[in-house]
């Protein structure tokens, strides 16, 4: 079960069932004063609870206590908040709460028509209950579509991604084939020339200032050879920056959850030793998988400083509120506080006010 803070339309539902009750108080005698405050107290859950099982189980409650303070009080406004359930359940829930709703709909409503005898009624009350089905599932339908719509969109802009840093490593590459070939072998002829006509110099006695510029221009050629093949294997090697490997993890924990992960930068970025990069990646990622096992679908703020001689890094994911403390550091955690200290660095961990808190600081 999950809980998270209630948003615009949780209070809404949650109005659709509470006006209703007040509004069924002026003609409630003691049975209904008892559905009245089940019904309020039941309902309450449905601002927080937003798990699948725990969700369905209220909602069923809230339905069945609702429908029969309807069956009981002819012409009560606990209708509203009957079929306003009845909706909710059938845009959010899966089969088996569905059916059950219809079920209890259908002999909630067959008890109203038995007890007051309104039969007559009872035709167009089942109208209105086909019709507040209707719009849920058209609704979910749609609501399924947009989501389908979006997670196409973030693959194909994933796959728009992955193809033009593809064609930018293709052309590295060819540059760096390019810069291999002729301007390193250009350079490498050019010095053994060099070299030669120094030596020639030497044997016929030449002067030694004539001597003196041949070396220098050997020593020349030879920098922009080294320097050549320095391009190359910059070229070659395209090693991923910090910032671009963590935004990586945080669009993968998008994709999975759909949830929000954003990437706040900070100071003047700059290039860290691989063992600081590595350390700072591998936070990020225990980090992300300690949030997809016990926050689930909770947002993600990292934020990445540069700082003066120090990197800092904070993960923080919001669950909508401030979890337990761990008993112990998993092996996870564990690890994390042991690459950071190999690094004379420090971390630190622990439950804020709405989610988990990862800060660690190393020296770069």
């Amino acid at each position: 079960m999950t809980t998270g803070r209630p948003q615009l339309a949780d209070w809404l539902r949650w109005a659709l069932v509470a006006v209703p009750m007040f509004a069924s108080m002026p003609r409630a005698d003691a049975v209904s004063w008892v559905l009245i405050g089940l019904t309020l107290a039941l309902s309450v859950p449905m601002l927080w609870v937003s798990g699948p099982v725990p969700s369905a189980v209220v909602a069923l409650a809230v339905l069945v206590t609702s429908g029969t303070l309807w069956a009981l009080v002819s012409g009560s406004w606990a209708s509203v908040a009957m079929f306003s359930v009845t909706f909710y359940i059938v845009l959010r829930q899966s089969t088996v709460p569905i059916v059950l709703a219809l079920a209890v709909n259908v002999a909630v409503v067959a008890f109203w028509a038995v007890r007051h005898d309104a039969w007559d009624g009872a035709l167009p009350t089942y109208t209105v209950l086909t019709m507040v089905v209707l719009i849920g599932v058209n609704r979910r339908a749609r609501l399924a579509r947009l989501e389908q719509k979006e997670l196409a969109l973030a693959r194909a802009q994933t796959a728009a991604e992955e193809h033009a840093r593809a064609a930018a490593l293709a052309e590295r590459a060819r540059i760096a084939r390019e810069l291999h070939d002729v301007l390193a072998h250009s350079l490498a002829g050019l010095s053994l020339n060099l070299q030669g006509a120094r030596l020639m110099l030497v044997r016929d006695g030449a002067s030694p200032d004539a001597v003196a510029q041949i070396e220098r221009a050997q020593k020349l050629a030879a920098d922009g050879l080294a320097e050549a093949r320095k391009a190359v294997a910059a070229l070659r090697e395209d090693a991923v920056g910090v910032d671009r490997a963590i935004a990586d993890l945080l669009a993968a924990y998008r994709l999975d959850t759909g949830a929000r992960a954003d990437l706040a930068i900070g100071g003047e970025p700059r290039e860290l030793a691989p063992e600081v990069g590595t350390t700072l990646v591998r936070a990020v990622q225990e980090a992300l998988a300690n949030t997809r096992k016990h926050g689930a679908q909770a947002d993600v703020d990292v934020t990445l400083d540069y700082g003066d001689g120090t990197v800092r890094l904070t993960v923080a994911d919001r669950q909508g509120r401030r979890p337990p403390a761990a008993p112990a550091a998993g092996y996870g955690l564990r690890g994390m506080s042991e690459r950071v200290a190999l690094l004379d660095g420090r971390v630190e961990s622990g439950p804020g006010e709405d989610g988990w808190r990862v800060h660690l600081t190393v020296p770069a």
